[in-house]
C-alpha cells in the first residue's frame, strides 16, 4: 500500500472556483477523487453535499459533475452520440445540442473518440460532465491539451457556471490559470497543503517582499548582467536571449537598466515590468519545503 496524501485540509463554496494548485505527481488528482468517493480512503473525513463519498447513491452523485484528467470516455464511441447516451442517464439534462454548439464538439462529431486529440477529448469529457447540470463540479487539469482559443472558450464557461451558482473545484500545475479563475487557491506540495488563500492574499503573505518587481526583457544571448545585481536585486538569462531582473525593484533599478542598455549599446527587442506572480509564489513555497512524512494512506 502507497502513501499519497495526508494533512489536505480543504473547503469548497457555491459561487466559487476553488483551485488545488500544484506540480505534477503533487497528489491533486488522488485528493479530488477521494473527495468524489472514486478512490477508498483509509483516514480523514470528507463530506460532500453534506453526505459522505463512499456511501453516495445515485440521487447525490446526479448532482455533482466529475470530469477526469485521463477522460474516461470509450475510444469506440462518438462524441455526440456518447454524450446523448450520458443524457439519457439524468431526470433532467441539459441540452446536448447547447453543449455540442458551445464547444465546438460539432467539427469532429463523426470521428470516433480513439482518433480525437488531447484537447477535442477535454471538450467531450467536459461537456459530460455538466449534462446533469450538476450543483459542484471537480474538473481534473481542465484546460490540458487545448488550443489557445478552446482554452478561452472553457475559461469563460467555468466563470459562468461559477456565476451561475456552482461550486467549481479544479485541479491545475498551470500557474497562469490558477490566477485567472480561481476565487481560492490551496497550494499542494509533497501530499500535503502547505498554504492556502485567495490570490491577492498568497502573494502578500509570500516570503517575499510586497514591493517584488519583475522585469523581463529580450536581447542578444550571453550579455554580461553584473552591472544590475545589488542587494535585494539579481538578474538571469532564463533561456538565450531572455532575460529577468527581480528582487525589491526601486525607481533607480530602472534608471540603472536603462544606464546600462545605453553603456553596452543594447535595444531590447521587448522590456516587460510586473508584480510577483503565483508562480513566483509557489517556486518560493516549493524551494522551502523537504519532502513532508506522509500520514494518510490511499489504496
Amino acid at each position: 500500500m502507497k502513501r499519497i496524501v495526508s494533512n489536505i485540509s480543504l473547503q469548497a463554496r457555491f459561487g466559487e472556483v476553488t483551485a488545488l494548485l500544484g506540480a505534477n505527481g503533487a497528489g491533486k488528482t488522488t485528493t479530488i477523487e477521494c473527495a468524489q468517493g472514486l478512490q477508498n480512503r483509509t483516514g480523514g473525513s470528507i463530506s460532500l453535499l453534506g453526505r459522505d463519498p463512499d456511501d453516495a447513491d445515485a440521487t447525490l452523485r446526479a448532482r455533482v459533475g466529475v470530469m477526469l484528467q485521463d477522460g474516461g470516455l470509450p475510444p469506440a464511441a462518438r462524441p455526440v452520440t456518447l454524450l446523448r447516451h450520458v443524457a439519457s442517464l439524468y431526470s433532467n439534462p441539459l441540452s446536448v445540442d447547447a453543449l455540442v454548439a458551445r464547444l465546438g464538439i460539432g467539427e469532429f462529431s463523426g470521428t470516433t473518440i480513439r482518433r480525437l486529440s488531447g484537447g477535442q477529448k477535454q471538450r467531450v469529457a467536459l461537456a459530460a460532465s455538466l449534462l446533469g447540470n450538476p450543483e459542484i463540479l471537480f474538473l481534473d487539469e481542465p484546460s490540458a491539451g487545448l488550443d489557445p482559443q478552446s482554452r478561452l472558450m472553457v475559461f469563460e464557461l467555468i466563470r459562468e457556471l461559477r456565476d451561475a451558482g456552482k461550486a467549481i473545484v479544479l485541479t491545475t500545475h498551470l500557474l497562469d490559470d490558477a490566477q485567472r479563475l480561481a476565487d481560492y487557491v490551496y497550494i499542494v506540495n509533497h501530499g500535503e497543503s502547505v498554504t492556502e488563500g485567495t490570490v491577492p492574499e498568497l502573494l502578500s503573505q509570500s516570503t517575499a517582499s510586497q514591493s517584488h518587481r519583475v522585469v523581463t526583457f529580450e536581447a542578444a544571448p550571453g550579455l554580461d548582467t553584473a552591472a544590475l545585481v545589488h542587494d535585494g536585486v539579481r538578474c538571469e538569462e532564463t533561456r538565450p536571449g531572455s532575460y529577468r531582473l527581480g528582487g525589491a525593484l526601486e525607481p533607480a533599478d530602472l534608471g540603472r537598466f536603462g544606464g546600462w542598455c545605453a553603456g553596452q549599446g543594447i535595444m531590447p527587442t521587448s522590456v516587460h515590468l510586473a508584480s510577483q506572480s503565483l508562480e513566483d509564489v509557489f517556486l518560493a513555497i516549493a524551494a522551502s519545503k523537504e519532502p513532508l512524512a506522509l500520514k494518510t494512506e490511499t489504496r
